[in-house]
């Protein structure tokens, strides 16, 4: 790596003899309109690249990946006062994907850090994240040249200051929007959509792909602009900041905010727009289907906006649970099923009330981690309202009424014979209480539940719009089902990786704290 010491006393060997002494660094990043700073074991190679080790999902890192501007500084404190020195580093940030260099990085951070040390020791290192710093600046202060007026020494490296070009601003703010929609959660908006389709073609025998995807778009929309929306007035009511237990990605928002990815007014304007879109494509869809379907979306665009903000603040008032049921459960699924017959029926409420119960688990499991902050912004969710131990069992029951009203649907025949393959799902939600009972006031041992429920819920779902699709398709179609049957089961499969991916990493975090 090219460099040049455009002024000072000291060589590039002395910079980097004191970079490799000292082993912890103050790092500075921005967070929007503010800095955040937290001291960090580091390590240098020989070209003066900074490696840091972090916890997988720390906020820290989703910072960094997003706006990688970055400040380190060393500080050397002898016994002598006149000999302290300093070294600030000012580069850019990158996540270490390469194989070969997160091997470096870990065999280079497990000097100077104990618990990397540890967790190589151990073979506890998948928990772990490395971010690279490329240094464009190095200064080297030493207080008694400070003091008789010599200059810091400079060294520079001009080829890593890159100007960062539109495109790439572009996509780092895309990628906030990304987490700011909470994009693993919107399998919630997505499970109606499928069902509600899947239960008209199963009534009349037809279906129209069209209105099927814009029906879609606008569930996801809707959903995804509850999202930020709550975000938005979580933070305006401080619950966001005050949340010290929340477990991403299942509690504690998006927390795009806190880390400065996204201003409030962004924020703010993004939910707008995609209320709007989800709008506009619901009057078109009216349109086309029939009125009626406005009252389904202006129940929706009240129950999402009002979520968390005033005048209604339904989560507060301890609706927001039974809103959740509602909306991404019965009035989703009728209306997808509207959409396509133009009429309404209770055969689709029916068959959305396991949806419905369990997306209202996923969100009642997942207040248990927020409880603190909820109670403490006056938030009466019906975990703060019932306390944690209490609140176990109404999670108990939510979730296996969701399998009780598969059962009844069929005995009653309310539903088609074949959505009991919908009970394939009942050993997830099984396990999740079982979680929920053992760890309801531990949020990291809780994670296995929120997982758990997570999964259930995606999996209840997808098996009862596959069941309608053979109902419908038959002998004759079993290999378009086999075809539906391997997607969904890749779907369930990837959710299910990706929450256990997150528990683990959360557990290993927490074994390496004892």
């Amino acid at each position: 790596m090219q460099r040049e010491i455009v002024c000072g006393n000291h060589t590039e060997d002395e910079i980097l003899s004191l970079l490799k002494e000292v082993g912890e660094v103050a790092v500075a990043t921005s967070a929007g309109d503010r800095l955040r700073t937290r001291m960090m074991h580091y390590a240098p190679d020989d070209d003066f690249n900074i490696y840091l080790a972090t916890m997988k999902n720390d906020p820290k890192t989703l910072q960094i990946t997003q706006q990688p501007s970055i400040s380190l500084l060393v500080l050397r404190r002898p016994g002598d006062i006149g000999d302290s020195c300093e070294v600030e580093i000012t580069g850019r940030a990158t996540l270490v994907r390469d194989d070969a260099e997160q091997q470096k990085a870990l065999d280079l951070t497990a000097g100077p850090s104990p618990i990397v040390a540890y967790l190589k020791q151990t073979g506890g290192t998948a928990v772990l994240d490395y971010i690279r710093v490329v240094p464009e600046t190095i200064k080297l202060r030493i207080f008694k040249e400070i003091v008789q007026g010599t200059p810091p020494t400079v060294l520079e490296f001009a080829q890593n200051k890159q100007q960062v070009s539109d495109w790439d601003l572009l996509k780092r703010k895309a990628r906030s929007w990304v987490a700011a929609s909470r994009d693993v959660s919107l399998t919630a908006s997505v499970v109606p959509a499928l069902l509600g389709t899947a239960v008209a073609w199963f009534a009349t025998g037809t279906l129209s792909w069209g209105l099927f995807l814009l029906t879609l778009i606008a569930s996801v929309a809707i959903q995804a602009g509850t999202n930020i929306f709550n975000d938005y007035f979580d933070h305006l009511s401080g619950n966001d900041e005050g949340n010290r237990e929340f477990v991403r990605p299942f509690s504690g928002g998006s927390r795009v905010i806190q880390l400065g990815l996204l201003s409030p007014l962004e924020m703010l304007t993004g939910g707008l727009l995609l209320i709007l879109l989800s709008v506009g494509i619901g009057i078109y869809l009216s349109w086309v289907s029939g009125p009626f379907l406005l009252v389904l979306g202006v129940i929706g665009v009240m129950s999402g906006v009002f979520y968390t903000g005033k005048p209604f603040n339904w989560a507060s008032r301890g609706f927001g649970e039974l809103l959740v049921g509602l909306n991404y459960g019965v009035l989703m699924t009728l209306g997808a099923y509207y959409v396509q017959t133009g009429a309404f029926s209770w055969q689709p409420v029916i068959a959305a009330l396991p949806v419905a119960a369990l997306i209202s688990a996923v969100l009642y499991i997942n207040e248990f981690p927020d409880y603190k902050a909820d109670l403490a912004s006056k938030k009466k969710t019906l975990v703060v309202r019932l306390g944690r131990q209490k609140a176990v069992l109404g999670f108990a029951l939510l979730t296996l009424a969701a399998h009780v009203a598969v059962v009844v649907g069929i005995l009653v025949a309310a539903l088609p014979l074949a959505t009991v393959l919908a009970l394939l799902s009942l050993p997830l939600s099984v396990r999740a209480i079982q979680h929920a009972y053992k760890n309801y006031d531990s949020s990291f041992d809780l994670i296995p539940a929120n997982a758990l429920t997570v999964t259930s819920h995606l999996a209840t779902g997808l098996l009862l719009t596959l069941a309608y699709a053979w109902e419908v398709l038959g002998l004759n179609g079993a290999a378009y089902v086999a075809v539906l049957g391997v997607a969904f089961a890749g779907a369930i499969i990837y959710m299910y990786s990706y929450v256990e991916r997150q528990k683990n990493i959360f557990l290993g975090v927490k074994q390496v704290l004892k």
